[in-house]
């Protein structure tokens, strides 16, 4: 086996041979036995090297080939939302001392990082209506089957109620981490849920995955008769125009803050907020940065209420998420005080008109129909004339992203998303689309 020069790893010889006789192999090339031989090392059969100019045409033109919002006009969401991101977010989040941080472990040196993470905490406390908050967790999905394992420790409770109108893809996080902890996931119809003596937590999505603002008012009471906490999962950007969660008494608090300055990115990397009452910071998983003031009176920040062990030894741990987004809650952070508080409602009113406006001109259309009611913020059901994919292809024919296609929850159902970045042309474009759609095909409706 060849040797490299490793820069961070600078083990000599001798001690990788003491490595190989402590686990009793003579040889590297042993511990790849079990890979047979013509796959160890096949033959990449790469293409010839290209000049850069030459390797940057043929990136771009693979690019091109990727269907966008912006040369595209998007109705998508779902939970990943394009939205407008002031250019100072990336330029700020972007400088060495942001981008290259690590772990800050060691306050003295560390201190920028520290602060911003502070913040973040704090503007998510005061967004949700909670006491605390973390400094972030991978993304929305993984801060929600975090809280329901953290409601499982509060209460010593073993069975999970889910509202059957919660995402299907944060459900299936939720069923991965109960899985091998022997808990119980039950889904439970949101038009009248069930909670007994034996549940730990009552999961709420607010909005849920359809778009509608569940009754928290009434659900926080329902879960709390029974002795289980309440675990909304919550749109940070509703919370600037409705009350929040906290308002109406929930324990537990998630969210995805990926429309709040963080890039579509094809997916990741986000950062998910984790918010609950003080009385169960112990319990809470992931980072805590506090405010303190040194042997000067001067303010400093710290990681604070949280052994090492808590990030270095899974048996001792509260949570095995052992890491932070922190950057990318850097970037959220400079969002939210560059919107301030005004800014952040306007949007959230902006996203509130024209959804509103775009699900009456499509409930107008012929063959079309809003089959839910209530109280909605950005994302509507849309029922087509003909199944959502066909409808959808023919969208892009015209240069349209649509919604995301719900059929297996609602018959030809369609989730539509509009953000403060569609402008009225573009909506009214897509009613034009989805009526000449309407057109081309019978009007009927499946199921």
């Amino acid at each position: 086996m060849t040797t490299f020069a490793h820069p961070y790893l600078p083990l000599t010889p001798q001690q990788r041979q003491e490595m190989l006789q402590a686990i009793s192999v003579s040889d590297p090339e042993e511990l790849f036995s079990d890979i047979p031989p013509a796959y160890r090392n096949p033959p990449l059969n790469l293409p010839p090297p290209l000049a850069e100019m030459d390797l940057r045409r043929e990136l771009e033109a693979l690019a091109s080939e990727n269907i966008v919002p912006g040369p595209y006009a998007c109705f998508l969401g779902a939970g990943a939302y394009r939205r407008f991101i002031p250019s100072a977010v990336k330029a700020l989040a972007g400088r060495g001392e942001f981008l290259t941080s690590y772990t800050p472990y060691q306050p003295e040196v560390s201190q920028g990082t520290l602060q911003a993470t502070y913040e973040f905490q704090s503007m998510v406390c005061l967004l949700t209506g909670m006491e605390v908050a973390n400094a972030g967790v991978y993304d929305g999905a993984t801060a929600l089957a975090e809280a329901v394992l953290m409601a499982c420790r509060v209460t010593g409770r073993t069975r999970i109620a889910l509202l059957d109108t919660l995402n299907p893809r944060y459900r299936e996080v939720v069923e991965t981490y109960t899985l091998p902890q022997g808990l119980t996931v039950d889904t439970v119809p949101a038009s009248a849920p069930s909670v007994d003596g034996q549940t730990a937590c009552l999961v709420v999505q607010w909005p849920n995955f359809f778009g509608y603002l569940e009754d928290l008012e009434a659900l926080a009471p329902l879960a709390h008769a029974h002795g289980a906490l309440l675990v909304v999962s919550a749109d940070p950007l509703a919370c600037a125009l409705f009350k929040p969660p906290g308002h109406y008494g929930a324990d537990i608090v998630t969210g995805e803050c990926q429309g709040l300055g963080v890039p579509l990115s094809f997916g990741g990397p986000y950062v998910g907020l984790f918010a609950c009452r003080e009385r169960y910071l112990r319990q809470m998983p992931g980072r805590v940065v506090g405010r303190t003031v040194d042997a000067q009176g001067r303010t400093g920040y710290v990681l604070t209420l949280q052994t090492r062990e808590q990030h270095i030894r899974r048996e001792r741990a509260t949570s095995n998420i052992c890491t932070a987004e922190a950057l990318i809650a850097t970037g959220v952070a400079m969002y939210l005080a560059l919107m301030g508080k005004q800014g952040l409602r306007k949007v959230a009113e902006l996203v509130w008109h024209k959804a509103h406006y775009t699900a009456r001109l499509l409930g107008a259309i012929p063959g079309y129909r809003l089959p839910f009611s209530g109280v909605f913020f950005q994302e509507f059901v849309l029922q087509c004339p003909i199944a959502p994919a066909e409808t959808n292809r023919r969208l892009l024919q015209r240069r349209i992203i649509g919604g995301l296609d719900i059929s297996a929850l609602v018959p030809n159902g369609m989730l539509v998303c509009v953000t403060e970045m569609n402008t009225r042309q573009e909506i009214e474009a897509f009613a034009r689309a989805l009526a000449e759609v309407a057109q081309q095909a019978p009007l009927r409706h499946k199921g």
